[in-house]
């Protein structure tokens, strides 16, 4: 550490002798800190071992940072390696991603807590001086000790797991999502698209995830039977269908597919307004196109007008009496009103197309063809294959 701890011709010690009179009280006030706000941490120390243990690694890390800071050095590769460390081994011990996002907030609130609390009016040109070193060696010790946590987690978590708590951090921004990425070899960087494809399955299949994770080594987690969420990188409609597609055939249950466009670093948002797509896009069996917004925005309107959404279930029911009306009209508008291509996906006789369609207008009163008549019933057919309806009259 340099020299000046004592002022010269004073008696008045300096900022970092202050500072390193209080490493050891500093250091048992971090462990209460992190023990009293973070139950991982809580229960890694609940024995007087690993209480020292955590008690020890705290005064190392403030030891390290004052002399360093008095004489403006960086951390050096053997102080890195020990944060390293002590990332992998609280990650062996079960800390979650979020308690070691946690506590390195908590680590640098104590940090310029302490700093504050060792100053003197006295002591600006110090202050000032150690605020300049922290910001790049605090990032430092920062990255290393979660480079140490990531690597704990690939000896002790399937990848399975690691690959949801990437996508998890995607979608909360989370700065370590970069580190993780290059960690699994999943770079997502810039424009992406956040993807959920609603299934009608009942229970996970882990063999299917995996299965499709090895097919496509994208972001993607599924938490909850009927729904896979992916974070697909720019240009994302083909990956994602394919992507839907295999999920479909390995499950044999049919999906819909829903998503938003996004930038890393701002997907916050994206997941709500993707699955909220994904809730009112038809449910398919081979599903053949990935739905934004835009794509579906009459549908998640009516979602949110519950007069017009019942006045839409009347037109159904009247399309109900017809036969096959509903499919008809999908194929139709889906094929872009074209009489042959519809026919053909059909497999039925074009005279037989314009009997169904006439037969769904003298049942609603509305013209298929109409300007009126493509907006209303293409938004019906769309609610009714979407499966919101069922079990709701």
């Amino acid at each position: 550490m340099r020299e000046h701890l004592r002022r010269p011709g004073s008696d008045m010690v300096d900022l970092f002798a202050r500072w390193q009179g209080r490493i050891d009280a500093n250091s048992r006030r971090a462990v209460v800190a992190y023990t009293d706000e973070l139950t991982d941490f809580r229960r890694v120390a609940n024995n007087d071992k690993s209480r020292t243990e955590m008690v020890d690694f705290a005064v190392f890390l403030r030891e390290r940072t004052v002399a360093l800071a008095a004489d403006d050095t960086p951390f050096t590769v053997a102080d890195l390696d020990a944060m390293a460390e002590a990332g992998r081994e609280r990650a062996i011990a079960g800390i979650s991603p979020a308690a070691q996002r946690h506590v390195l907030l908590i680590h640098t609130t104590l940090t310029l807590r302490e700093v504050d609390e060792a100053a003197t009016p006295r002591d600006v040109d110090d202050v000032m001086h150690t605020m300049s070193w922290l910001a790049p060696q605090g990032t430092a010790a920062q990255a290393a000790y979660t480079r140490g946590y990531l690597l704990g987690q690939e000896s002790c978590r399937p990848v399975v797991d690691r690959v949801r708590m990437l996508v998890n951090l995607l979608l909360t921004d989370d700065t370590m999502a970069s580190t993780l990425s290059t960690n699994l070899a999943m770079p997502v960087v810039g424009r992406c698209a956040v993807v959920v494809v609603r299934t009608t399955a009942k229970e996970l299949v882990p063999a299917v995830l995996e299965d499709v994770l090895a097919r496509h080594w994208t972001p993607l987690a599924w938490e909850r039977p009927d729904e896979l969420v992916a974070v697909i990188a720019d240009p994302a409609e083909e990956k994602a269908l394919t992507l839907a597609r295999d999920l479909s055939d390995r499950l044999g249950t049919p999906c819909a597919v829903g998503a938003t466009y996004g930038e890393v670093g701002g997907l916050a948002q994206a997941l709500a307004h993707a699955r909220q797509v994904s809730q009112v896009a038809p449910l398919r069996r081979r599903p053949d196109v990935v739905h934004f917004r835009t794509d579906l925005f009459a549908e998640l309107g009516v979602t949110g007008a519950p007069v017009i959404d019942r006045w839409l279930r009347q037109v159904a029911l009247q399309l109900g009496t017809g036969t096959d009306l509903v499919t008809t009209l999908d194929s139709f508008y889906r094929n872009d009103m074209s009489r042959s291509r519809t026919a053909a996906e059909l497999d039925i006789h074009p005279r037989t197309l314009d009997y169904r369609l006439r037969r769904a207008q003298d049942l609603t009163g509305l013209n298929p063809v109409s300007v009126r008549g493509v907006r209303i019933l293409s938004t019906t057919v769309n609610r009714v294959l979407s499966g919101d309806w069922v079990g709701h009259g």
